[in-house]
């Protein structure tokens, strides 16, 4: 009987070190998050504005090859925006994690960035068949969809 409760004690040990190792580590990666976050954000409005000024320069003398330096700066200030809102994403996955271990609720299973887990495949099939497409492929449920579009004087149905 000792020799179970002794395991329960190491295994209860054991799950209590792993979230006190997690806790630092969410916490050391939302702080390097936020360090990069900060970053980013004078990165991007720097090139930003450097393509922008590039740009309207460039267009001001006809310089072709300059106008599209320029649009070749704004698109990698967008790549910065991209990184440092999915960074953003990542903070507050990781501030729900911390939350979930401070409340006592913590699970070591979950994935750092949610994805969309919704069914696109989730039609009503008449009778329980299957419709494979090829019989009627541009009807859901083979029932024809109708689309109203409204003009000020008619309707059209489509």
């Amino acid at each position: 009987m000792s020799s179970t409760k002794d395991t329960s004690l190491q295994i209860q040990s054991i799950l209590d070190k792993n979230r006190l190792d997690d806790l630092k580590r969410f916490l050391c990666k939302r702080q390097c998050l936020n360090t990069t976050n900060s970053y980013l954000i004078y990165l991007f409005h720097f090139v930003q504005s450097a393509g922008i000024l590039t740009t309207s320069f460039a267009a001001g003398n006809n310089n072709t090859t300059l106008i599209w330096f320029g649009v070749a700066l704004n698109f990698f200030a967008s790549l910065i925006s991209i990184y440092e809102k999915t960074n953003n994403a990542i903070l507050k996955k990781l501030m729900n994690e911390i939350k979930l271990i401070k409340e006592g609720s913590y699970l070591d299973e979950s994935e750092v960035i949610e994805t969309d887990n919704t069914n696109t495949n989730t039609r009503n099939e008449p009778n329980n068949t299957k419709n494979d497409g090829i019989t009627l492929p541009l009807l859901k449920n083979n029932s024809p969809v109708y689309k109203t579009f409204t003009n000020n004087d008619n309707q059209i149905n489509i």
